[in-house]
């Protein structure tokens, strides 16, 4: 290759390198660059999910067009789920980023790397909620808009609560109706103030290693959409679900709420909004945690007496 190639090569990828390190990963922009890259990922998961699925599962030439969507869609929240869950795992227990041995407060902490994660998350929440309101009604119908609506009231828990019971199904399961839509819609709020302010991203990161049950739940779909409901895999996937569950979104969160209660004169330092979204967003998500948490002892126990 001649020497004036090699010289333009590489003073691209000089100029490529201070592109990303003085634009898209300076301190001001990665909000909204980590955002974009969320939606981003969002796309190339959903089409990676599609290609893998054509030519490797059986079941997915079979399925209808709304059940190939909400199959790669759930591709798109297994990706999204493994990558926050770890990353939430190594910035609160790994990290010393929220050490009550450093400096200043906690609640006011955050890096480059906590900011870029939740830009993520964010990139997430919106492409789910898009791709529901796109597809409107046929993932759900009048449901969705109603609840949409709700964005700019979440600190509502009642009203909240209320929907999230209603849309609650006695078998043990729920549709991709309200109950998806109030979780995503509070989870990208709060997501979306601490990434933006900087505010409370340690709770936020505690709440978001609850995303570690979403591959179990997606795992489980896959087995029953593909005709498996009676095998040993679906079992185990459900002990799995259960043991999950309790850890990720019922221990964990008394958890938060006691750190909370030990840091509560750092706490009422945030601004109202952050304050409320403290308190308010996991008390509500806690709630449906539990809620769902009943139905599935409920699920396991039924199983495990059919197999009796």
């Amino acid at each position: 290759m001649p020497k004036q190639t090699v010289m333009a090569i590489k003073s691209y990828q000089n100029q490529a390198q201070l592109l990303v390190k003085n634009y898209l990963f300076a301190d001001p922009f990665i909000p909204y660059t980590s955002i974009l890259g969320g939606i981003l990922a969002c796309k190339v998961a959903y089409d990676l999910t599609q290609l893998i699925s054509n030519f490797y599962s059986k079941t997915y030439p079979g399925l209808t067009k709304i059940q190939r969507v909400e199959w790669n869609n759930r591709g798109i929240s297994t990706v999204h789920a493994i990558f926050i869950s770890a990353l939430s795992l190594y910035l609160v227990f790994w990290s010393n980023l929220f050490s009550d041995e450093l400096a200043g407060l906690l609640v006011f902490r955050s890096s480059p790397l906590s900011t870029f994660g939740l830009g993520v998350s964010v990139g997430y929440f919106v492409s789910d909620l898009a791709m529901i309101l796109w597809l409107y009604p046929s993932l759900g119908g009048i449901e969705y808009v109603s609840v949409y609506s709700m964005w700019i009231a979440l600190w509502l828990s009642f009203l909240l609560f209320v929907c999230c019971v209603t849309a609650v199904k006695n078998d043990g399961t729920h549709s991709v109706t309200t109950v998806e839509v109030i979780h995503h819609s509070l989870s990208g709020i709060a997501v979306a103030y601490s990434m933006f302010t900087g505010e409370a991203q340690l709770y936020t990161y505690m709440v978001l290693i609850s995303e570690v049950t979403t591959p179990e739940i997606n795992i489980r779909w896959y087995l029953d959409t593909a005709g498996m409901k009676r095998s040993t895999a679906y079992l185990i996937n459900g002990i799995v679900i259960f043991l999950a569950w309790l850890v990720a979104r019922v221990l964990l969160f008394g958890y938060m709420f006691y750190h909370v209660y030990l840091h509560y004169t750092q706490v009422i330092k945030m601004h109202i909004f952050g304050y409320i979204l403290v308190f308010g967003v996991p008390a509500v998500l806690a709630t449906m945690n539990l809620m769902w948490f009943g139905k599935i002892i409920k699920g396991v126990l039924k199983t495990l007496a059919k197999r009796q």
